[in-house]
């Protein structure tokens, strides 16, 4: 059976004499420390504040002096806090979601559109500005007056 499996004599015997599932996974490696450890409290705190890039999480503790790669960074993120809740609060729109509700005309936004777009442009001044500037481009090209375009 060890050979048609490609294990060891010593696994498959465990296996067998296993009378829980949580008995299959006991090893030296499963309570092994890493140096990940030291991190683990300032990863989580900040999973918790909203950070959810693992590149970012990874580029922080770097600095903070985690010696190795991003790879156990990445996989940390994605095996323990994917799964853990993340704070509670609506998500930014995306981008395209921005552009959609900035470049129609205004009128031809639904109405739960206007709101959304309304409460964004409340929260970032500079799409504010952006959404000003395209409205006025719109209406000169609309309206045929490029001679006021400025010299």
């Amino acid at each position: 059976m060890a050979r048609q499996l490609g294990m060891g004599l010593n696994t498959i015997l465990r296996f067998s004499r296993a009378t829980t599932p949580e008995e299959l996974f006991t090893g030296q490696w499963q309570s092994r420390a890493t140096k990940l450890d030291a991190f683990k409290p300032y990863l989580d705190q900040r999973w918790q504040e909203g950070c959810t890039n693992a590149w970012k999480l990874w580029e922080e503790i770097s600095e903070q002096g985690y010696p190795d790669g991003y790879s156990s960074v990445r996989d940390y993120v994605s095996r323990t806090l994917r799964g853990k809740p993340q704070p509670g609060g609506p998500r930014p729109p995306s981008a395209r979601a921005v552009t959609r509700w900035i470049l129609p005309h205004p009128d031809a936004l639904t109405e739960s559109d206007q709101l959304q777009l309304k409460a964004t442009l409340a929260n970032c001044p500079e799409l504010e500005t952006l959404a000003r500037l395209v409205r006025a481009f719109a209406h000169m090209l609309t309206r045929l007056q490029g001679d006021q375009l400025p010299a």
